[in-house]
């Protein structure tokens, strides 16, 4: 028994759901799809591909875990978005595929807003230097469509939501700096299923929902 409804009627309109469906079997997934969802988001390649083969073609699916360059090529012919960017290499690398394969890839930047030594991503100051440096212009085939974060893994509400709104002053900065006049970048993953409420009232266009929709995992 899935809640996809029950979670759908918490969600803001405007913001779209990512039924974070890592480590949970095609069957249940396709519950969800019978349901209506049609994105999806994985965080394994190997997973992904296995997922990709097996259900219907008109799904999005999102890649939303820490990505390394070595994989991109398994899933630059059919990947939606690919949530987590935390390098300049990793863009050449999407590039590389994406071209390979005349696709152009949507990307979100990894930002750091955590106090958490753990999670990967640029820093607001790394970020603002990569973007002024300026050479991601030059790549045909990435497209930039926004930043995603992952808040600190804390029961403190305050600092959760401080976070969000650091990530949300940050993109708004940086879109009138460098994507004033590019409709495309326009996207804010953030929020999962024990904070996505705070995330939505802090800007989010996109949350990132698995067990609320799903129950625990099953590893």
């Amino acid at each position: 028994m899935i809640h996809l409804q029950e979670v759908k009627a918490t969600i803001a309109s405007g913001v779209e759901l990512v039924a974070v469906s890592k480590f949970h079997p095609v069957e249940v997934l396709r519950e969800a799809y019978d349901e209506g969802q049609r994105i999806f988001g994985e965080s394994r390649v190997q997973e992904l591909q296995a997922k990709q083969a097996a259900l219907p073609s008109d799904i999005q699916w999102h890649f939303i875990g820490h990505l390394q360059p070595n994989k991109v090529k398994y899933i630059a012919p059919y990947i939606s978005l690919i949530h987590a960017v935390d390098s300049f290499k990793l863009l050449l690398e999407i590039e590389k595929q994406a071209a390979k394969v005349q696709r152009t890839i949507p990307c979100l930047l990894q930002l750091h807003v955590a106090q958490e030594e753990t999670k990967f991503g640029f820093t607001p100051a790394e970020c603002t230097a990569l973007l002024q440096a300026g050479a991601w212009r030059e790549l045909e085939h990435v497209q930039l469509a926004g930043l995603m974060c992952m808040a600190s893994n804390t029961d403190n509400r305050q600092q959760v939501e401080a976070e969000f709104a650091q990530a949300h002053a940050y993109f708004n900065e940086i879109k009138s700096r460098f994507f004033a006049d590019d409709p495309a970048f326009c996207q804010r993953s953030w929020g999962m299923s024990h904070d996505y409420r705070l995330a939505i009232k802090h800007g989010a266009t996109l949350v990132r929902i698995g067990s609320a929709i799903f129950g625990e995992r099953a590893y």
